[in-house]
C-alpha cells in the first residue's frame, strides 16, 4: 500500500484514495481489493493482525476517497451517518452533454433528480422503472455544472441515496451520460477504460470524539485535467 494514499489514520479508522480500478471487497480470485491491501498494510506495520470493516463502498471503475473503521464500534457509528444523512459524499465527473435534452439548464443551478432504480442481477446493471414496481428503490441526487468544455462538462454531483450504479443511470438518464461509461453510455467504450467518475469528498464525524472531519482529493483521470479549475 503506498503510504501517500493514506489520507488519516488513527485507532478507530483509516481513510484512503481508492485507485480506479481496485473493488473495496471480494475482488475476482487473484486481483487485489481494498480490504486485502489494507489488512496487508496494516499487518506490516504494525506486525499484529487488525480488523477491518467497510463502511461504504465504491464500485469498481470509480476512484476516490473512501473510509474504512477499525472496531465494531466505529463501523456502527460510520454506518448510522451513512444511513441517516451525516456522512456527506460529493462527487466530480466528466458527462457529455446531450443538448437537446440539457439546453434549459444554467451553470449556476443545482439539479435535483428522482428516479426509482430496478437492479439486473443478472446483467450488473441498473435502470429507472415506475415507482409502483415492487423492486424499484427510491434513488436522488443533486448535480451542478462546474464547468463546460462543449461537448464535455464537469459536474459536482451530491448523492442522497446510495443505489447500485445509481450515478451513471440518473445522469445518462438526464442526458448527461458519463464520459468513459460502458454500460450506460452508448458511445463509452470509444472513450475509456472506467467511467470518469471520482468520490472527491467524504465528510462524517469522528465516531469517538464527534469532530467533524472532511477528505477531499482532486481526480487522476487524465480526462479530468481538460478543465480549468485543475
Amino acid at each position: 500500500m503506498d503510504e501517500n494514499r493514506i489520507l488519516y489514520e488513527d485507532k478507530e479508522l483509516i481513510v484512503c484514495r481508492k485507485e480506479a480500478g481496485v473493488a473495496v471487497q471480494s475482488a475476482k480470485l487473484g486481483q487485489p481489493d481494498m480490504m486485502s491491501i489494507l489488512s496487508n498494510y496494516l499487518a506490516e506495520k504494525n506486525k499484529n493482525k487488525w480488523e477491518l470493516y467497510v463502511v461504504h463502498r465504491l464500485d469498481q471503475p470509480v476512484e476516490g476517497v473512501t473510509v474504512f473503521a477499525k472496531t465494531k464500534r466505529a463501523a456502527s457509528e460510520l454506518g448510522r451517518q451513512l444511513n441517516d444523512g451525516r456522512m456527506e459524499k460529493v462527487y466530480l465527473a466528466v458527462c457529455c452533454e446531450e443538448r437537446e435534452q440539457t439546453e434549459h439548464r444554467e451553470d449556476d443551478e443545482r439539479i435535483t433528480l428522482v428516479d426509482y432504480l430496478v437492479k439486473d442481477r443478472r446483467e450488473n446493471r441498473s435502470f429507472a422503472a415506475d415507482k409502483s414496481r415492487k423492486d424499484a428503490k427510491r434513488a436522488e441526487l443533486s448535480y451542478q455544472i462546474v464547468e463546460r468544455k462543449h461537448p464535455l462538462v464537469l459536474a459536482e454531483i451530491q448523492l442522497k441515496t446510495g443505489r447500485h450504479h445509481q450515478i451513471c443511470v440518473q445522469m445518462a438518464n438526464a442526458g448527461l451520460p458519463l464520459y468513459g461509461d460502458r454500460k450506460y453510455h452508448k458511445n463509452g467504450q470509444e472513450q475509456g477504460r472506467y467511467p470518469a467518475l471520482c468520490a472527491a469528498r467524504l465528510s462524517f464525524y469522528h465516531p469517538a470524539s464527534g469532530k467533524k472531519m472532511s477528505f477531499e482529493i482532486k481526480p487522476e483521470g487524465e480526462i479530468f485535467r481538460i478543465f480549468n479549475c485543475w
